[in-house]
């Protein structure tokens, strides 16, 4: 699992007084930089392979500025070309949003897919998420 803290700042709350919901699929995208540093370690954007296939959100109670969250994800599955995350946003000791994203080992210079690396394979598995283990 891959864990990362987040000071909620004035401009991401709204009206209604909680973090807007616009906010947390960014913090979420945060929360998997280590996984984006396995497919490329220099994070340089002329040789970026991790492209979102699909996200989801579930939010479950409301986020407050003020206090930090924590952002968890873990690997859900590994496929051959893709793979998906499982991620929570915690504050206090509440889960309060819950979500999924599916990511493509993806080479834009040839313009296709291609199968994830057995080293980063290797990588993501060391961080899969065990349903009894994690409840």
């Amino acid at each position: 699992m891959f864990e990362k803290i987040i000071e909620p700042r004035v401009s991401e709350t709204d009206g209604a007084g909680h973090i807007n919901n616009t906010v947390i699929p960014v913090w979420f995208e945060s929360g998997r930089d280590d996984i984006f540093r396995m497919f490329n370690p220099d994070l340089a954007f002329h040789d970026w392979h991790c492209v979102l296939l699909k996200m989801n959100v579930e939010y479950l109670a409301q986020l407050y500025y003020g206090k930090v969250v924590t952002v968890k994800t873990w690997i859900s599955r590994i496929g051959n070309k893709s793979f998906e995350v499982y991620e929570e946003i915690h504050q206090g000791d509440s889960v309060c949003v819950k979500g999924s994203a599916t990511y493509v080992n993806y080479h834009f210079d040839v313009q296709k897919s291609e199968p994830i690396p057995e080293h980063i394979r290797e990588q993501l598995e060391a961080h899969l998420y065990d349903n009894k283990k994690n409840r």
